[in-house]
């Protein structure tokens, strides 16, 4: 839904004290006391959940599955959060989304219980959903808004010709393996592609950076206060919107007949 302009200068202003007052000193202090340093790529031996998250990788990659038997009904990225648009508006890039910001999409959590288990056992996870990449989709170089947190991938479905399929973070490139990880600080520019004919779905968590107390306790704060912005509000209400619109069409009703994208709604420039 739309909102009026007294609602949109508001939070225009709430962003900019928020940026000014609270967002770059918190980045200085992220940067300065990060626990596992900083680089483009992180060593994964360093975070000891993703052993167990990779143990249990089928059980993931068999949920994903009985989801991707209704891929007309999943959204495409923009559609669920249309400040995606500025890199993606197309139906190649879709997301099933299980939390945002620690807002948990109960009707898709139940769907996928074993997932739940295991992304509920990372340490101060954030966001999780499966990100799923149509053949020949190109991501433009982006990053994200905030040193807080870091983004981790699990390779669930992968191209077999992985080379074609790559992430380029900074000056440096991963691929993919079904089963293995992969820890990046989305700050830094990166960029993706699949060149192949394949599809690629990876399971995408943001969780909490290593931080010494007290700065683990501001940046926690932080993420907290991302969770309850009118930009993940967004995105909580059109997931439970398309969960809603395609859960009441009809037995023999053609999927992605009925349901049309949930209106889109202005983001606080700080999370962009």
């Amino acid at each position: 839904m739309k909102r009026g302009l007294s609602v949109r200068l508001v939070v225009r202003a709430a962003n900019t004290i928020f940026n000014r007052v609270l967002f770059s000193p918190a980045e200085w202090l992220i940067r300065h006391f990060s626990s596992v340093g900083h680089s483009a790529f992180f060593d994964v031996k360093q975070f000891g959940w993703i052993a167990q998250v990779e143990a249990d990788w089928t059980a993931i990659r068999d949920e994903l599955r009985e989801v991707l038997r209704e891929r007309a009904s999943i959204p495409s990225f923009h559609e669920v959060s249309p400040d995606q648009l500025k890199i993606t508006h197309d139906d190649k890039w879709k997301t099933y989304w299980l939390c945002a910001y620690g807002r948990r999409m109960a009707e898709n959590c139940r769907r996928c219980p074993a997932t739940t288990r295991l992304i509920e056992a990372i340490p101060q996870m954030s966001t999780a959903f499966f990100s799923i990449l149509a053949p020949r989709k190109h991501i433009p170089e982006h990053r994200g808004p905030y040193s807080g947190v870091l983004r981790y991938h699990l390779g669930l479905i992968v191209p077999q010709k992985p080379a074609a399929c790559r992430i380029r973070v900074g000056s440096e490139v991963a691929h993919w393996e079904a089963g293995r990880s992969i820890v990046f600080d989305d700050t830094y520019p990166h960029e993706v592609w699949n060149d192949t004919d394949e599809e690629r779905v990876v399971l995408f968590v943001d969780f909490a950076r290593p931080l010494p107390f007290p700065v683990s306790w501001l940046n926690a704060g932080i993420v907290r206060l991302f969770g309850r912005s009118g930009y993940i509000q967004d995105i909580v209400d059109n997931v439970h919107e398309w969960n809603r619109l395609f859960g009441k069409q009809a037995p023999d009703a053609p999927r992605g007949a009925a349901a049309q994208p949930p209106a889109a709604a202005e983001q606080p420039a700080a999370l962009r």
